[in-house]
């Protein structure tokens, strides 16, 4: 009897809280904020670490992300993100590639979901520290991650230069972001050339892929609505034939076309909220 009365009040506390939380989600924008970032990053280590057992059969293998990436964008539609695919015709076939990408949060983990299904054999670099995030980072390396760390320039130089082979030889997809740190603002950061030197380097060509401005997160303010992001692939910059002195040129290239999309679909995206909006 006083353990049916004690589950009792152990299960009235339960939904009590649940209720409690559900509440201060719906009134409190930094514990939504907080809630949702949470679920997410909980979700991400979960989509990734239960699959590790199948990885084992493929160690390195770039299939192994496929479950967890499918994982990582039903966890976007549950905190509510809805990522649009575009220019799927523009993605470059039975090449190699270099594709970069810009960068605005660790939310952009459903990016690279979006993109390793779309796309075949693809690969990123990734700072040392990620490696030792518990299961998500024996995943990561499972899939073929690349681990640098950026207080060791040569060795991290060695990695790349290795990597760069790899995409030639191997016609694999190196993902990479090069604005090198995480923005939100209205256009993009100046990039940074260690992306262009493999793109050079292995004589692959570059695919841009742009992400709109996340209009529904703000971390400043601690604001996580519902909303949309166009993710639109550009067509494929070649860089057969040139040299190191072509850099400055092919960085200028890269970055207003990408730049130029990226305002663009922000507006796009956001008109389109607006124009759902009003119909409401």
């Amino acid at each position: 009897m006083f353990k049916t009365v004690l589950c009792g009040i152990y299960s009235t506390s339960g939904i009590t809280l649940l209720f409690l939380f559900v509440m201060l989600c719906a009134l409190s924008e930094s514990v939504r904020y907080r809630a949702k970032f949470t679920f997410f990053i909980v979700g991400s280590l979960l989509a990734a670490g239960l699959w590790i057992p199948f990885m084992l059969f493929r160690i390195g293998s770039w299939k192994n992300a496929l479950m967890p990436a499918r994982g990582a964008i039903l966890i976007a539609k549950i905190i509510g993100m809805n990522f649009r695919f575009r220019g799927k015709e523009n993605i470059v076939k039975d090449s190699g590639s270099i594709v970069l990408i810009n960068h605005q949060s660790s939310l952009d983990l459903c990016v690279l979901a979006e993109l390793w299904l779309a796309m075949d054999n693809c690969t990123v670099i990734s700072k040392k520290e990620i490696l030792y995030l518990g299961p998500f980072g024996l995943a990561s390396w499972l899939w073929g991650t690349l681990f640098i760390d950026r207080k060791k320039g040569e060795e991290s130089c060695r990695i790349i230069n290795a990597t760069t082979e790899s995409i030639r030889v191997a016609k694999r997809r190196l993902l990479l972001f090069p604005e090198g740190h995480r923005h939100s603002g209205n256009s993009l950061l100046p990039f940074k050339k260690g992306a262009f030197h493999v793109a050079i380097e292995s004589q692959m060509p570059i695919q841009p892929v742009v992400v709109s401005k996340y209009y529904f997160l703000d971390g400043k303010l601690k604001r996580f609505h519902s909303g949309s992001s166009y993710i639109t692939v550009l067509p494929a910059i070649p860089t057969a034939g040139l040299t190191k002195n072509d850099l400055p040129k092919l960085m200028e290239q890269t970055y207003k076309v990408m730049n130029k999309t990226f305002v663009e679909s922000t507006t796009e995206c956001l008109e389109e909220q607006i124009r759902s909006l009003k119909c409401e």
